[in-house]
């Protein structure tokens, strides 16, 4: 396994939290919270697929080795 995929596991879990959070909250705060607990498994499914790309397009970045060799790079630009 990879250590992107590993970053991006452990940053999908974090980044869902929020998201569902996120949805929720605005689930809940808007007219359709009447319908919320048959509108919430929606709520899980669009965040868990928003989580996918956006933790897999941050993990990368979490590398501390990854930015150092960048960051030169651009210094020798």
């Amino acid at each position: 396994m990879s250590i992107r995929l590993q970053i991006a596991a452990m940053l999908f879990m974090m980044i869902q939290a929020v998201l569902f959070f996120a949805g929720t909250l605005l689930l809940l705060l808007s007219p359709l919270s009447d319908d919320a607990m048959a509108l919430m498994p929606w709520v899980v499914a669009v965040t868990a697929l928003a989580s996918l790309p956006l933790s897999w397009w941050l993990a990368p970045r979490l590398r501390a080795r990854t930015w150092r060799r960048e960051g030169a790079m651009e210094a020798l630009k």
